[in-house]
């Protein structure tokens, strides 16, 4: 997950999470940064019901806020539940940083939250401890995992972790804006969306009142690009986006800024800080992830609002990205055994992932747990459920967030800003991209 690096930050009346290289907030999603809290959770949970000394486990992340409340649900639920093991979850700030300081120095915990696009890049190190042999021992089935998701815990053949929740983007649209401009149905397709876009928007004059479709994140490249056809990477570790297929994206990029002018640069920014575009009624259609339906939700009858899947590109295909989140075993834990038997608990039993998912509202990784009515039930969460089963991780490549982050955004950036056309984007992109790769293609 998170967990997508933005030109254009949405601004969000609460603290939603983010991209996978930031740190993370309370509801985990990969892009926005983590409350400030304390260093250490209090520990109100006996863990020892039974009589006799428990082995004392400890679990760091960086949900601070409410995260940091559902953790505590959950370590307390698995503490009561028996009385051989005690974990003990602790807030840190700056998480990797410490992390890799304590597994040189001492120290390191014992199960350790996990943005999942890291483990091509601290595998190699040997600072996490594979899990194969516990799956086996327990007789664990992959397929009861998103199959992406444990390709994300994946290096070298070995399995690090088992992933806590998974996401992607799919496509918010205000009802009433759409109803209102005589669009009845939402839009699957890109001709679609740009058409119900160009009826929704509204100007003032100069002044952008509605925007028709929110164009202000594009760390979402991947995604239109695999809608067009495409990849980020080829097969041997190079960019794949200087082709007909990047030029598909920006094509319909520059159509919908600058000919059908359904959105400006900078027009979410300009709103106030503190100010939900699309929670006030200011965008008519927007991308966004699970982790924003119980935010939108309080809203009640001054936001009606769906839900659907990614429009496909113009020959039909599907895009999404999966992020999310996963528990690993540091390799200096002194209680991996008990390591396991947590994060088995949590991620691999279906009720206490359907306990996770209500007390969260985050979407697990456990398939079996999405059975349940909790998610059947509710029209709102099948557009996540249906985009998850296309939807694709980032790249494996240990240098590619450098890649998207310090190569292709800014690129980006200025195209949408029409300081530069979309051939120039894509090349230098391209030239930038493909030394960010060899550079980090060896992990040290």
């Amino acid at each position: 997950m998170k967990k997508w690096i933005t030109m254009m930050a949405l601004i969000t009346v609460v603290a939603t999470a983010g991209c996978a290289n930031t740190s993370t907030s309370s509801n985990g999603n990969s892009n926005a940064n983590a409350n400030s809290g304390t260093n250490e959770q209090t520990d109100n949970a006996s863990g020892n019901a039974g009589g006799g000394k428990a082995v004392e486990i400890t679990f760091w992340g960086d949900w601070a806020g409410d995260g940091q409340k559902q953790f505590q649900t959950m370590v307390d639920a698995f503490n009561k539940s028996q009385d051989k093991i005690h974990v003990k979850y602790m807030l840190q700030q700056d998480l990797i940083t410490k992390f890799l300081t304590a597994a040189t120095s001492g120290g390191a915990p014992d199960v350790l939250l996990w943005d999942r696009w890291r483990t091509p890049l601290y595998a190699p190190k040997n600072v996490l401890h594979p899990i194969d042999d516990f799956m086996t021992q327990d007789g664990l089935n992959k397929d009861d995992f998103y199959g992406e998701a444990l390709k994300e815990l994946t290096n070298s053949d070995k399995l690090y972790g088992l992933p806590l929740t998974v996401d992607a983007r799919a496509l918010f649209y205000n009802k009433k804006l759409l109803n209102d401009a005589g669009v009845t149905q939402p839009p699957t397709t890109w001709d679609e969306l740009e058409q119900a876009a160009i009826k929704t928007t509204k100007w003032n004059g100069s002044k952008l009142e509605v925007a028709g479709f929110s164009l202000g994140d594009n760390g979402l490249f991947n995604m239109y690009l695999q809608q067009a056809g495409g990849q980020m990477l080829t097969e041997d570790g190079k960019t794949n986006f200087n082709n007909e297929k990047g030029l598909a994206v920006l094509d319909f990029w520059n159509r919908m800024l600058n000919d059908d002018k359904v959105y400006k640069v900078g027009f979410e920014q300009g709103l106030g800080e503190g100010t939900d575009a699309f929670a006030t009624g200011k965008v008519a259609m927007t991308y966004n992830g699970p982790w924003m339906l119980s935010t939108y939700k309080k809203y009640g009858k001054d936001l009606d609002f769906g839900v659907v899947p990614p429009p496909a590109g113009p020959n039909g295909d599907k895009g999404g990205v999966m992020g999310g989140f996963g528990l690993v075993i540091p390799e200096a834990s002194k209680h991996q055994a008990e390591a396991w038997e947590f994060i088995k608990w949590w991620t691999a039993n279906k009720d206490n992932a359907l306990m996770w998912a209500k007390t969260s509202l985050n979407i697990p990784g456990y398939k079996p747990a999405l059975d349940d009515p909790f998610f059947q039930d509710d029209p709102l969460y099948k557009p996540f459920l249906d985009t998850l089963e296309f939807a694709k991780v980032r790249p494996s490549h240990p240098g590619y967030s450098v890649m998207e982050t310090e190569a292709l955004i800014p690129n980006l950036e200025l195209y949408q800003q029409k300081k530069q056309n979309a051939e120039d984007t894509l090349k230098k992109a391209q030239q930038r991209g493909d030394q960010q790769l060899a550079d980090n293609e060896d992990v040290k």
